[in-house]
């Protein structure tokens, strides 16, 4: 029975063991300001900072949040903010997504008129831009994505960020037409022309820079095509041509460039 219980004991020691290992570090950030530091507020921060570019997620947010929560009236505390969310941002999971989003909104409503306030409003785009689901699927966050882009580029246009957020606000763009665009090419496969039609309307009153629209300016066309309104298609392929010099679908425009031609002009004379 003795030796059962000292059995037993032994198993427990390595547990016990790694229990206080990990008080010990949890404590190490939280106590980190060696006694005597001037500048505690800054010290704290750079230790943030140092654990942020080296990808220490969860050791960065507790520096920046000593920071935040002990340090109120620091000037570093609005960077320590933005340093909490792009721990969350770098960490990249759905729920620490949703906190960045939280971090940086809060930022903003704090302090609108922060010198870092452009990066804040760009943080929060790239928390909605890094949930954006395939084409297929539901767009509620490249809706929001788009709209907190937009927001930027209204906002900030003198911001050194701005190419940056342009690029991505295009993406977003992008994604939204894509969805719209394979809803309209199903139809055009399902032989609905007329759904079709509308749907790739749609995307070119939306987003008429959409960067592959000449798939959507060819099968808006083809639809017009079967539906005998020659007409109408003629112009969109001519868009086609005259806007890409590259396109899978170059040749074949020209082909039916040159054969609705023929056919308007047929009509038109009354032959």
């Amino acid at each position: 029975m003795i030796i059962s219980r000292l059995l037993h004991r032994l198993r427990l020691l390595p547990a016990a063991a790694a229990i206080v290992a990990l008080a010990a570090c949890a404590g190490t950030t939280r106590n980190a300001v060696p006694t005597g530091t001037t500048d505690p507020d800054k010290f704290l921060f750079d230790k943030g900072t140092t654990a942020l570019n080296s990808k220490k997620w969860l050791t960065a947010r507790e520096y920046f949040k000593q920071v935040t929560e002990t340090y109120t009236a620091s000037p570093y505390r609005p960077d320590a903010k933005l340093g909490i969310g792009d721990t969350y941002l770098g960490e990249g999971t759905a729920e620490a997504l949703v906190l960045a989003i939280n971090e940086f909104r809060e930022f903003l409503s704090f302090y609108p008129t922060h010198r870092r306030a452009d990066y804040a409003q760009y943080k929060l785009g790239m928390a909605h831009f890094r949930q954006m689901r395939h084409p297929q699927r539901d767009q509620t966050e490249t809706r929001e994505a788009v709209k907190e882009f937009e927001a930027f580029v209204a906002r900030y246009p003198a911001s050194s960020l701005l190419p940056e957020v342009k690029e991505k606000l295009r993406e977003a763009r992008d994604r939204l037409s894509d969805a719209d665009y394979l809803v309209g090419y199903f139809y055009f496969r399902q032989r609905w022309y007329v759904g079709a039609v509308d749907r790739f309307k749609l995307v070119l009153k939306e987003d008429p820079g959409y960067t592959r629209r000449d798939a959507l300016y060819y099968y808006y066309a083809e639809s017009l095509v079967k539906m005998k309104r020659e007409a109408e298609a003629l112009p969109l392929l001519e868009k086609l041509v005259e806007e890409f010099e590259q396109s899978e679908y170059l040749a074949d425009a020209q082909k039916q460039i040159t054969e609705l031609k023929a056919q308007v002009l047929t009509k038109t004379s009354g032959g």
